[in-house]
């Protein structure tokens, strides 16, 4: 890494800001008594970390970004990416005495705000001229939505979303757009091929508009299944080809392959599987782990991974037109301009804390923690998504995560199963579902 920076600090009053690679990587502001968050398994660092990299908890690290407070009033540092581009410099903070030593492995840009009253201040005015040169435009409400996953899982059934659907259009939630997230497809790759539990992938979306809802799907559009049709099918459209697994083990209990997202024969195919879901009527596209696209390997174009990952994005984004598209386990500085929305933390949980204490796992305090580290995003990259709102009695402190999701959320999901909410869970979910906030949370002239 080259050095770019010497700052003299009070090093008991003095703050650093960590922004991760992806979706899921934990970002939170630290004081330099606190050790950063790092992976506790090789699993987490490959699935929910910037996989090229290994910081350890000796020094603090951004992933094209990181902010510093020097904690003497002389003014906030700031050191990113140039741009939304393919090439993302990690950053690297490491105190020394009372002085942070500031070093980078690509071009960065670097700034000091003398006039912000706090570092979330600093960082969404950082925000506001980032976005800008990105190119961004208005941001597009999010439609409410019911989504499938954090009770059904990968064993959803047509019979659980018809009762759903049924649900809400009884009850009359103010549910925009209903969710049919992972589980309908026979493997990852093979997304036009439902499971035996359902009858028609395009039959769900019909009962959703039958009741004057938006259809959403869910797909993680990178990652192939190597004993999928269409793995079997076309070995040389996967990252390193077939025979030797990008992701080994590291999600739904198996190896993973990765799509070529610069492979012509690859994006064909990709463009047909959106283009058909969109006939079909789905105009909701929740696309998942798209990280995947930017793991190094051996591509049909030598292109950088993350040129390759936002070429993907793009192919999607002309396959589905106008549909809104929200992006999550997604690289974010180099998807910014690409999505409507994005989820901006690890995955929820009904459990407050991770099993494992990695706080890129899902739980309830690892996404507050990420997503309000990322507040200053909202309004300005896209909507974010905090990840739905858990409002069913076996929820861990689900008096919390309602707050949360009320203060911090832009984008608003509910995904209990309807007939499981108590009185106190039906009032908070409707309650929550009757805005999409898309100003930003916090103003560029002083913290909210």
């Amino acid at each position: 890494m080259k050095p770019i920076a010497e700052i003299d600090i009070s090093p008991e009053s003095a703050l650093i800001s960590e922004h991760g690679w992806q979706s899921w990587s934990p970002s939170t502001t630290y004081s330099l008594r606190k050790r950063p968050w790092r992976p506790r398994s090789e699993r987490n660092r490959m699935l929910c970390y910037r996989p090229e990299t290994d910081p350890g908890d000796h020094v603090f690290w951004g992933e094209g970004l990181l902010a510093i407070d020097p904690g003497d009033g002389t003014g906030f540092h700031i050191f990113s990416a140039t741009d939304a581009g393919d090439s993302v410099p990690s950053i690297r903070a490491e105190v020394i005495g009372s002085k942070i030593m500031v070093a980078a492995d690509g071009r960065t840009n670097a700034s000091i705000d003398t006039t912000a009253g706090d570092l979330d201040t600093a960082l969404a005015r950082w925000a506001d001229d980032f976005a800008q040169a990105a190119g961004v435009g208005e941001m597009r409400r999010p439609p409410t939505i019911w989504c499938s996953w954090y009770n059904y899982f990968t064993q959803v059934t047509e019979d659980d979303m018809v009762e759903n659907i049924e649900a809400i259009d009884r009850l009359e939630l103010p549910i925009e757009a209903i969710q049919l997230d992972d589980g309908y497809q026979t493997a990852h790759g093979d997304w036009l091929t439902p499971t035996d539990r359902f009858g028609s992938i395009e039959g769900i979306a019909n009962r959703i508009k039958a009741i004057g809802r938006r259809a959403g799907i869910w797909l993680a559009p990178f990652l192939v299944f190597p004993d999928s049709e269409l793995a079997q099918k076309h070995p040389d459209w996967m990252v390193g080809g077939a025979t030797a697994p990008v992701l080994a083990g590291n999600h739904w209990g198996r190896d993973l392959l990765v799509l070529d997202t610069t492979h012509p024969g690859a994006m064909e195919w990709m463009t047909d599987i959106f283009a058909t879901m969109h006939s079909w009527g789905y105009d909701l596209f929740k696309i998942d782990f798209v990280y995947a696209a930017a793991i190094p390997g051996g591509r049909y174009d030598d292109v950088s991974p993350l040129y390759a990952y936002q070429q993907g994005i793009r192919t999607i984004r002309a396959a589905i037109g106008d549909s809104y598209l929200l992006g999550c386990g997604a690289p974010i500085l180099s998807s910014v301009g690409l999505v409507d929305a994005m989820r901006v933390s690890p995955d929820t949980h009904f459990l407050y804390q991770p099993m494992d204490g990695d706080m890129s796992q899902p739980s309830i305090a690892a996404a507050m923690m990420t997503g309000r580290a990322r507040a200053f995003q909202h309004g300005r990259f896209w909507v974010n998504d905090p990840d739905c709102i858990l409002a069913r009695p076996e929820v861990e402190r689900r008096d919390e995560w309602a707050e949360y999701v009320g203060r911090w959320g832009g984008l608003r999901a509910s995904s209990d199963r309807i007939e499981s909410l108590d009185e106190w869970g039906l009032r908070t979910t409707r309650n929550l579902l009757s805005e999409s906030p898309t100003e930003p949370f916090i103003s560029s002239g002083g913290a909210s």
